[in-house]
């Protein structure tokens, strides 16, 4: 009799025992949303052409919609030549005279010295004449003035000749300088405003809607297409506060919506500190008048849920009940 009492004793404490470590099922409403990507461009036109429809699938970089560019094509076409004035007017200075202005005064310069030297000629023939009695002072004098003459034009050419090979002063370098840089400035800043004419997917995902239509004007920064990308997908689902100190962000769920027989595995980014009255998508006599707090999951393994969709999110725990 003890040992079947002592039996019974210990299948009622398994039983007991069972029932205490099972862990009850939570399940919470919730809500699929996604982050929408809104593609625009900083500069306004008329849509030339849009690439893309609603639903499609896009890579990175790949091309969604082009507004008319011709004012800024024509625009960098005009800066490109300003550039290319500036750079020559550079090297002009750089590079001193045209070589056809240097021959001119290297002919010069020859002639110049042929003269001093038949004047250094007459005036050493002169000064042997002088001194026999020839010719007078006067005629020497004339003589050596001619030679003198002619050797200050050779001095004055031979400087010019130098000059002319010189580049400028470096004011004049410094400031065609800047000329030179603030034209390829004005390149780059028509290049970019060019550039933003034509809009590339920033990321991969799908086109959740386009905004114009093909021949609309576009203000500047104005969305014409909104990408969803798929991590950017979340469930967004609310806990009562006695739910709530068994929450971590990391931790593992469970998620069921309509249409899917599979599971969906995520994980919790996001846990408000804020509490609320009222999910604001779910009214029922239940929760209208509790507490809840908002927490955002991560769906995981590539998941094809989509904005809006309701979710039934669960998890086990040992201290919560619905």
């Amino acid at each position: 009799m003890i040992r079947k009492i002592l039996v019974h004793g210990v299948l009622i404490l398994a039983v007991w025992g069972v029932g205490c470590n099972r862990k009850p099922s939570l399940q919470f409403q919730g809500y699929v949303e996604g982050e929408f990507v809104q593609v625009a461009t900083s500069e306004a036109g008329r849509l030339d052409r849009l690439t893309v429809a609603k639903g499609d699938r896009v890579e990175t970089g790949a091309l969604l919609f082009a507004l008319d560019a011709v004012p800024e094509a024509a625009a960098l076409r005009q800066a490109r030549e300003q550039l290319a004035t500036a750079e020559a007017q550079l090297r002009d200075i750089l590079t001193g005279k045209r070589p056809q202005e240097l021959e001119v005064i290297k002919a010069q310069l020859d002639q110049a010295r042929a003269e001093a030297k038949k004047s250094v000629a007459d005036r050493e023939r002169d000064q042997a004449q002088f001194g026999s009695g020839g010719i007078s002072k006067a005629q020497l004098d004339k003589s050596q003035a001619a030679a003198d003459a002619t050797s200050a034009r050779v001095a004055e050419l031979e400087r010019q000749y130098e000059v002319a090979r010189l580049p400028a002063r470096d004011d004049q370098i410094l400031a065609q300088q800047a000329q030179v840089a603030a034209a390829r400035a004005a390149v780059e800043q028509a290049e970019w405003r060019l550039g933003q004419k034509t809009v590339m997917a920033p990321v991969a995902g799908r086109i959740f809607d386009t905004l114009y239509e093909t021949g609309e004007w576009v203000a500047a920064g104005r969305p014409v297409v909104r990408l969803l990308s798929p991590d950017k997908v979340k469930i967004r689902f609310f806990v009562p506060e006695t739910a709530l100190g068994g929450l971590t962000v990391g931790q593992a769920l469970r998620v069921h919506c309509d249409g899917s027989p599979d599971e969906i595995s995520a994980e919790i980014t996001y846990i408000s500190t804020e509490a609320e009255y009222t999910p604001p998508v779910i009214y029922s006599n239940e929760t209208r008048s509790k507490l809840v707090f908002m927490v955002e999951a991560r769906p995981l393994n590539g998941a094809n849920l989509h904005p809006g969709q309701p979710v039934a999110v669960g998890l086990r725990g040992n201290d919560h009940e619905r």
